[in-house]
């Protein structure tokens, strides 16, 4: 299943979890998955791929066996209602909403990480350009989750240095262009971030 130009279901399905446990990784609601997926993809993942080139999917969807299987061995997954509408994108969560969240690396922002760029610099010019709910950002090559929900929060929350929220639902919503000088010009559709 095609779910944008550039992403299929099948980019999403793969777990390190799911094949350490042999247990597979398969949508219960698969029209749901897909309907979020879709979402996900031609909203941010896609103008991110536009402005930066491939980006590297890490973790996406997870079935609720799955997630719940990572949760109990410790493998940093949320329980399973925490996660309803993000890594598991076939339930809703607990306010019956939809939405979807993957964990990706932009190789070109990764190489200016390892150099010393600082991580806050794509998490602004994201929260500028794209209609994402939360970023979770990662020490590991700057990897962070992106999602997408039908009742956006605006929050990014880093367990890199300075560790902690870096915006609030509610927060100062100005533009922080000055922390991302010399980033690609933004390519795809501007969407509302409402």
């Amino acid at each position: 299943m095609q779910l944008s130009t550039h992403f299929f279901m099948r980019d999403f399905l793969y777990s390190e979890i799911a094949n350490h446990y042999g247990v597979p990784n398969i949508p219960e609601n698969p029209d749901l998955a897909v309907e979020v997926g879709k979402r996900l993809c031609e909203e941010l993942l896609e103008p991110l791929n536009a402005t930066f080139g491939r980006i590297a999917i890490r973790s996406a969807y997870r079935s609720p066996t799955v997630n719940a299987l990572g949760n109990e061995k410790g493998h940093s997954c949320a329980s399973n209602d925490r996660n309803h509408a993000e890594h598991i994108w076939d339930r809703l969560d607990s306010h019956g909403r939809r939405g979807a969240m993957a964990c990706v690396v932009v190789p070109w922002f990764a190489d200016r990480y390892a150099d010393g760029a600082d991580w806050r610099s794509l998490a602004y010019w994201i929260h500028d350009h794209l209609p994402y709910s939360k970023l979770q950002f990662f020490p590991k090559l700057a990897a962070f989750n992106i999602s997408w929900h039908e009742r956006p929060v605006h929050s990014i929350y880093s367990f890199i240095k300075p560790a902690g929220y870096l915006l609030r639902e509610g927060s100062a919503s100005d533009s922080f262009a000055g922390y991302y000088a010399g980033f690609p010009e933004f390519r795809g559709p501007k969407l509302p971030t409402t």
